[in-house]
């Protein structure tokens, strides 16, 4: 054997630094992958063997292939799709998983079908636990109306950019494109996980934004969500649909502290118990509080 060849397998104990890093898997909502988590994948790759994958892609050929063949696309074929993706390219349960929106259905149904292959489960303004959805991306699509629906999910108005609206309006443009996402809320639009909530087995933190404009009952969210056992959740003062681009640095610290069983107390200002007792208080009783992401407790 070349002594270079030989050189190369002496080299695991130089590679062999610690445990391998948990996989994280970060699943979408109806927004596709990397508009959904360009701010969290460097944050994350930190502690984690991050996996993003697109199991939903509009125009791809995967899911027209599905619709040709008389398929519609539901929860439970994207939880399908998820489990081949992690059966066949991740193969190293148990998963942490992070579900945004439409992506937090998908996770909750992954798991209680594949309990045994989950660690710990985030989920970011999940749809489906309560109400119905407001979904200005309906009629966004319909209309070509991309300012419209990509400023309905955001509190602050400077993150629904000029170049974010552009890039969506020449997608507008696509009849494929515009199709799979159709097609995609034909599916999934109105569907319920809230009989899966009580048969959660899993440590399950849930992040949601207190100024949401799509979710149409957030207080009514909030308490379904109480049916998961043990469930954690916080609330995040001026946030709105999509808290990991709106409040990235507080988020992807919380998903980091609570992955790895270090988070432990959380400032007054998130808890989920003070936005209900304001948002039923009598007129005048004051706002919600702004939460620097540098002052709850836990180790990094």
């Amino acid at each position: 054997m070349p002594p270079d060849v030989r050189s190369w397998f002496d080299l695991p104990p130089l590679l062999d630094t610690g445990e391998r890093r948990m996989p994280l898997v970060l699943v979408n909502g109806l927004a596709e992958q990397p508009e959904s988590w360009y701010a969290s994948r460097v944050p994350l790759s930190r502690h984690f063997d991050l996996k993003i994958p697109e199991i939903l892609v509009y125009d791809g050929e995967a899911l027209h292939r599905h619709l040709r063949s008389g398929g519609e696309v539901t929860v439970d074929y994207l939880a399908d799709r998820l489990a081949v993706y992690l059966d066949e390219f991740v193969q190293r349960p148990p998963y942490h998983l992070v579900g945004s929106s439409l992506g937090g259905q998908v996770v909750l149904t992954y798991a209680d079908r594949h309990p045994e292959k989950v660690s710990r489960t985030v989920l970011l303004a999940p749809s489906g636990f309560h109400g119905r959805e407001n979904l200005p991306v309906l009629e966004g699509v319909r209309r070509s109306n991309a300012d419209a629906m990509i400023r309905s999910v955001f509190f602050h108005g400077h993150h629904a950019t000029d170049d974010l609206v552009e890039a969506f309006r020449a997608r507008f443009q696509e009849r494929r494109w515009k199709l799979g996402v159709i097609r995609t809320l034909r599916g999934t639009v109105g569907h319920s996980v809230a009989p899966l909530l009580p048969r959660v087995s899993k440590p399950t933190l849930i992040i949601w934004g207190a100024e949401d404009r799509i979710l149409s009952d957030l207080p009514g969210a909030i308490r379904a969500a109480e049916r998961i056992p043990g469930v954690r959740q916080v609330v995040i003062p001026r946030c709105g649909h999509a808290p990991q681009i709106e409040k990235a640095r507080l988020v992807n610290r919380l998903i980091s502290l609570y992955l790895r069983d270090r988070l432990r107390v959380l400032p007054a200002g998130l808890d989920p118990r003070r936005y209900l007792d304001q948002v039923e208080a009598p007129a005048g009783r004051g706002g919600l509080l702004a939460v620097s992401p540098r002052i709850f407790i836990g180790r990094a």
